[in-house]
């Protein structure tokens, strides 16, 4: 953080910068209550913010912290889930419920078990999130590679390969290349 304060620093002198710490999990190191950097000559502080120890109420009257709530200071998190979808149910902008929703499913699962997350949110509102699309489209990219990659293991066509999968011939001559370098290291 004290790097990144001075590069700033050298960029615009005269920009006030407020840095934070976000901790979203409790944690018995001693680092969650380390609020400065210090060397020799040298002392930078930032604020520390734990969300176990953060009112839930705060973050429940403010959409951007919605998505962080679940990971405060309650005694019922799926209570507070509960909550968390019924106010983003009543927002009149698709879009920002989309993307409140599915960032709520992703931090709420340092928290709760997948099921209570599915039973609460409304899925159909999170996939039209773009987080949500970019993290399904990351992992149908992953999967369709490892199907190219156990076919060129089993000697396929990569023509076969490029029509069956829906990549060009390239990227499964880059795949193939890609597999060659890996066996040979």
């Amino acid at each position: 953080m004290t790097d990144y304060r001075l590069r700033v620093y050298r960029r615009y002198p005269n920009k006030e910068m407020y840095q934070v710490v976000i901790y979203l999990k409790p944690s018995n190191s001693e680092l969650v209550y380390q609020n400065r950097f210090e060397l020799t000559n040298l002392r930078h502080q930032f604020n520390v913010i734990r969300l176990w120890e953060e009112n839930t109420d705060s973050f429940l009257n403010n959409s951007g912290l919605l998505p962080f709530a679940v990971l405060t200071r309650t005694d019922n998190p799926t209570e507070t889930l509960t909550q968390i979808a019924a106010i983003i149910d009543s927002m009149p902008n698709k879009q920002q419920q989309s993307d409140i929703s599915a960032s709520t499913a992703i931090l709420s699962g340092l928290k709760l078990d997948q099921d209570s997350i599915k039973r609460i949110l409304r899925s159909d509102i999170m996939k039209e999130s773009v987080i949500y699309q970019e993290i399904f489209h990351e992992g149908e990219v992953k999967a369709i590679r490892n199907v190219v990659l156990n076919m060129l293991k089993n000697n396929m066509n990569m023509e076969e390969i490029a029509k069956l999968t829906g990549l060009t011939l390239q990227e499964v001559e880059q795949l193939n290349s890609s597999l060659n370098t890996e066996e040979s290291s």
